[in-house]
């Protein structure tokens, strides 16, 4: 009998994380094979095409930017899944994703953005305030990671970032993303301090 590889494992353990990897891997390779195809048909548009207001989450440009975008993902979605449930976390992803994305085409008027960064940025900032306001075991953010990723947004502000690696970065998102996480922690963190739960 052939034994499950860890990675089913995971998958089997974090369905939306593994669900919400998998469609970013899919954006990546969609944007690597036909770049005009993706940005026509998912990037983001207000209008009829209802899909087009989540769908640039998806969307990566580059092995480097899907990489990064998915570490931190598995990292800040997993612990929300595991213990907030799966529901939980896709909820919270669709929307951030709404959010991030209003954002970004908001501060831009620009609608050829993608990535799950503004996403994760909402996901830091939902554990971050959920937890100083009801503390859960497994929902703790590791130490310092606060701190550098508020760093690297920062970094990412300025003109030194984009010049190194030659493409745009969506700051709007970013910050759009982080703030909408602080206050759904901050709703979350208040509803279960109402209940009396820890």
């Amino acid at each position: 009998m052939i034994q499950n590889s860890k990675w089913l494992v995971a998958a089997k353990q974090y369905p939306s994380t593994t669900v919400l990897i998998v469609l970013s891997a899919l954006g990546w390779i969609m944007v690597s094979i036909n770049y005009s195809f993706s940005v026509r048909h998912l990037s983001f548009i207000l209008g009829g095409d209802y899909w087009r207001l989540l769908t640039p989450i998806f969307l990566h440009f580059g092995i480097a930017h899907f990489a990064f975008n998915s570490i931190w993902l598995s990292m800040l979605g997993s612990r929300i899944e595991n213990v907030l449930g799966p529901i939980h976390l896709m909820l919270l992803v669709v929307f951030s994703g709404l959010i991030s994305n209003v954002s970004q085409f908001w501060w831009t008027g620009a609608p050829n953005f993608g990535g799950m960064s503004g996403v994760i940025y909402a996901l830091l900032g939902y554990l971050w305030v959920g937890n100083i306001l009801a503390p859960r075991a497994g929902l703790e953010l590791p130490s310092g990671i606060f701190g550098f990723m508020i760093g690297w947004l920062f970094l990412c502000m300025t003109p030194f970032l984009p010049a190194v690696l030659g493409i745009g970065i969506a700051n709007a998102a970013h910050v759009g993303g982080l703030f909408c996480g602080m206050i759904t922690g901050l709703a979350f963190g208040i509803v279960l301090r109402l209940r009396g739960e820890p």
